[in-house]
């Protein structure tokens, strides 16, 4: 199935947020400074800002109410905004203070006093945000503090919040490939939340980059009526300490908080920080791909029933099958779980095969839906999106799996990037929940999404295969496939529709990168038999 959507925007937005940009980056032109150097302080500022309009909103509620309150004013008192989701900010640490500073003052120190002041009065941020103003000139923070309070104190919540995670993900490209460890862009996030609706309860994210699940976990609770500070229990793990406090303040400036464990020495393939072992109700993550070098020596005592490795260790030294089965053991009996993944994982051969067929049949793989090429900044390559249900087992789709080819539906945002668009990601999802019999939940892509189900699957919309589009296959028919969990040798291609050049390209990627992963193994296999034969010479 083929639905390639117009370019659309926000024009104001889409303006503001240029502008912005251009801002940041004669920012960084004039300081000298690589990417990773300048995008925490900017960060810190746009922080700054919505901490300031979230503050003065709620300072002005309580200014009403302590008009006609016997108690007094509780102005002042930090408890009477944290109750609200709201950081409290001392006179020193407000955003109109430091727009008004004269350019003769030392700025850089007022800006980094400022942060020590909201982390003094917000326990959540303790040693989080970026105290380096003192490395620009006061010239150019003056400047970029202009430009950030062209942002209106009337955005609301949620689009402040987008311009934030814009600027995550401008970083992210001009980062490069080190981009990729700290964002997901946030229509791939949102169709994973999307799928697994994670209304209430504990969510892990093992590999948590700048905390993108999580928001849109909190966004999807809020569009549900519900106030997700209350609804979800956040934790999170990642290995770099400057992306883990990227994450932290990325939680705050949407009003929440979560244990973000991070620096130092927690690396998830070897730490359990959150005893996460059927303790979660949803997983949600991005794991770097194709890593090698684990040290599974590390690992042996955490391998068997009931841990962290339940069905062992993958012989290829690549670390796709710990990150599956970390998913999988975290959750707990009704858990669901959705994660990107490699494609060649989908397919991989040997141990990591076996590892796939014990989670077929075991009944916790539910849905499994490919992605075609350009939808992240960093790397061009296709790849999958796996769910996992652990309650799946009790329903009457115990014995299928949901496989969906989104390959072809997608909008062009400019030459190199794709994404999908909120009535792409609706129909996805909405997808999903026409094959698990649940009923339509139209809160995001609105009439245009269900215009769209309407369509393929009629009037009164029930799920059926369609060919190029959608499979509910039976695990006999998945064990005649070797237990390959690729959505294309299931879904087939529509009637009239071609295999394209792009297809093609596709296809020859993901078998480049398998035969690249046999030839490691082939290359392991004979540096073990050369070792053999040299111990039994020797013997």
């Amino acid at each position: 199935m083929q639905w390639i959507a117009s370019p659309e925007s926000d024009a104001d937005n889409a303006a503001l947020e240029k502008n912005l940009w251009s801002a940041a980056d004669q920012f960084r032109a004039n300081s000298g400074l690589k990417a990773q150097e300048y995008s925490g302080p900017i960060l810190g500022l746009i922080f700054l800002r919505f901490a300031e309009v979230r503050f003065a909103a709620q300072r002005a509620k309580l200014e009403e109410a302590g008009a006609s309150s016997r108690r007094g004013s509780r102005l002042d008192e930090p408890a009477a905004y944290h109750a609200e989701g709201v950081l409290y900010l001392a006179p020193e640490a407000r955003f109109d203070g430091l727009l008004t500073l004269p350019e003769g003052e030392d700025i850089g120190a007022k800006v980094n006093e400022a942060m020590r002041e909201v982390e003094k009065h917000n326990a959540q941020l303790a040693g989080v945000l970026p105290k380096t103003y003192n490395l620009f000139t006061g010239t150019l923070l003056k400047e970029l503090l202009k430009k950030i309070s062209e942002i209106p104190a009337s955005t609301d919540y949620d689009a402040f919040g987008r311009i934030y995670e814009y600027f995550l993900g401008q970083f992210a490209r001009t980062e490069g490939q080190k981009g990729g460890e700290f964002y997901t862009p946030a229509s791939i996030v949102r169709l994973l939340t999307e799928v697994i609706e994670p209304f209430h309860g504990r969510i892990l994210d093992p590999a948590c980059g700048s905390g993108g699940m999580f928001v849109q976990s909190a966004r999807f609770v809020a569009e549900h009526q519900k106030r997700a500070a209350d609804e979800l229990d956040i934790c999170g793990v990642e290995k770099t300490d400057d992306t883990g406090r990227l994450c932290r303040m990325n939680l705050a400036v949407h009003g929440l908080e979560g244990d973000i464990r991070h620096g130092g020495n927690v690396n998830s393939y070897y730490d359990d920080p959150h005893t996460a072992t059927g303790q979660f109700d949803f997983v949600l993550a991005n794991p770097p791909f194709n890593v090698n070098a684990v040290d599974k020596e590390r690992l042996t005592d955490m391998v068997g029933p009931g841990r962290r490795f339940p069905f062992g260790l993958p012989k290829p030294d690549n670390a796709n099958y710990l990150w599956i089965q970390l998913f999988h053991s975290a959750l707990n009996a009704t858990g669901r779980a959705g994660f990107v993944m490699a494609n060649s994982a989908s397919d991989a051969r040997s141990s990591e095969q076996v590892i796939r067929q014990w989670l077929v049949e075991g009944q916790a793989v539910d849905v499994m839906v490919a992605v075609g090429p350009n939808m992240f900044y960093t790397v061009t390559l296709p790849c999958t999106l796996w769910f996992l249900d652990r309650g799946k087992a009790d329903t009457p789709r115990a014995d299928t799996v949901l496989f969906i080819d989104a390959r072809h539906i997608y909008r062009q945002v400019d030459r190199a990037h794709r994404d999908w668009t909120p009535a792409q990601i609706g129909f996805l999802a909405n997808l999903v929940r026409l094959y698990r019999g649940e009923d339509l939940d139209l809160t995001y892509g609105g009439d245009d999404a269900e215009g769209k189900l309407q369509e393929v699957f009629g009037k009164q919309p029930a799920y059926a295969d369609v060919p190029g589009l959608c499979k509910a296959a039976t695990l006999e028919a998945i064990e005649a496939q070797g237990w390959s969990l690729n959505p294309g040798r299931y879904v087939g291609v529509a009637p009239g529709e071609e295999v394209s050049d792009e297809d093609f390209r596709e296809q020859f990627e993901t078998l480049s990168e398998e035969l690249e992963r046999l030839n490691a193994q082939a290359r392991e296999l004979e540096e073990t038999i050369a070792r053999n034969v040299v111990e039994i010479l020797e013997a």
